[in-house]
């Protein structure tokens, strides 16, 4: 634009120069040259006038681009101030989670604290709980133990049960079978009396010979019944006192070994007394072992009266003489049994 606008001058001082050697006539025709320089001043003029159509159109484009470009920028300006608002809110909300966070870590310390001290707590209950377990366990195999013990004694026991019911069923026929021996006595004593009670004198005196014969008899079979009472009952004071003697030999084995019922038997006859004697020197100072002595002489008292007002009562009384009977050889054969394994183990 500027080069137009001194293009345009030089043209008009030129036009203004041709105007005034016109006039004057002194002024000689203008030369080639000159016309040559308006012409190439006219082509430049043309140059620049096109020149300046496409300048202006590109200033025309530029202006729209610069229009565009400002759009951009308020558009961007309002992005940005979108984004410093977006950026403080953030700020904002960084600083708020660094508080959270600052207390989420202390909230966390706290955590792992009172977590070490639950694993300490969790490990000591571990150990116990361990400890009690293996103390079940212990408890449970002495228990299966003791369980296979008892379970073997009620076997034994069973077996022996079964064995003194066989012979109490020996001993029940026996009885019966001896019962219906007396009383076919009875009944053929109570028909022989009858058929004396229709004889003569002379079968009356017979019956009577016959009835003291029968008294005799009686009294011998009280006679008998007594002996046998008495033996039994000595017999069982007798192993009685094997039993204690082989029970404290055997409670005597521990301290002094290689002592026998021959050792006892001899120091018995040493000391000039009986074995029952010598035993209880040696039981001396047992109140208890006394006492359970004195029970069983009473008991043994007792039994022996009791026969007696047996064989003193009326008629019938083999039932109870037999049970009174039966009775004391079931506890002479226990204290057999007791005696047989008491010496069994003490050998």
């Amino acid at each position: 634009q500027q080069e137009k606008e001194d293009l345009q001058g030089k043209v008009k001082l030129k036009e203004h120069l041709s105007q005034n050697a016109g006039k004057s006539e002194a002024t000689p025709a203008p030369s080639k040259n000159i016309d040559l320089e308006m012409k190439q001043l006219q082509c430049k003029l043309k140059n620049s006038n096109t020149e300046i159509t496409k300048q202006s159109t590109t200033i025309k484009s530029l202006k729209r681009q610069v229009q565009e470009k400002e759009e951009r920028i308020r558009q961007l300006q309002a992005k940005i101030s979108q984004l410093e608002r977006d950026l403080t809110m953030k700020r904002h909300l960084i600083e708020d989670l660094r508080s959270r966070l600052k207390a989420n870590q202390e909230n966390e310390k706290t955590s792992n604290e009172t977590l070490e001290s639950l694993e300490r707590k969790v490990k000591a209950l571990a150990e116990d709980k361990k400890a009690s377990i293996d103390s079940m366990k212990q408890r449970f195999n002495v228990a299966m133990k003791e369980k296979s013990q008892y379970e073997q004694m009620y076997h034994k026991a069973k077996d022996d049960l079964e064995k003194k019911d066989l012979k109490l069923t020996k001993l029940e026929s026996k009885m019966i079978e001896t019962e219906c021996a007396m009383t076919g006595l009875e009944i053929a004593a109570s028909q022989q009396l009858h058929g004396l009670t229709k004889q003569s004198t002379q079968a009356l005196e017979t019956l009577q010979k016959e009835l003291l014969l029968t008294s005799d008899k009686v009294e011998d079979f009280k006679t008998f019944v007594k002996t046998l009472t008495r033996m039994l009952h000595h017999s069982v004071q007798e192993l009685r006192t094997k039993s204690k003697l082989a029970k404290k030999m055997g409670e005597m084995k521990t301290c002094k070994k290689g002592l026998s019922q021959e050792s006892l038997q001899l120091a018995a006859s040493i000391l000039n007394v009986s074995t029952t004697d010598l035993y209880e020197i040696l039981q001396e100072g047992d109140d208890e072992e006394t006492a359970k002595t004195k029970m069983e002489f009473e008991k043994d008292k007792e039994w022996l009266q009791h026969i007696q007002n047996l064989l003193e009562a009326q008629f019938p009384f083999a039932s109870y003489l037999m049970d009174a009977v039966l009775e004391k050889l079931n506890e002479k054969e226990k204290l057999v049994e007791e005696y047989s394994f008491l010496m069994k183990h003490s050998v």
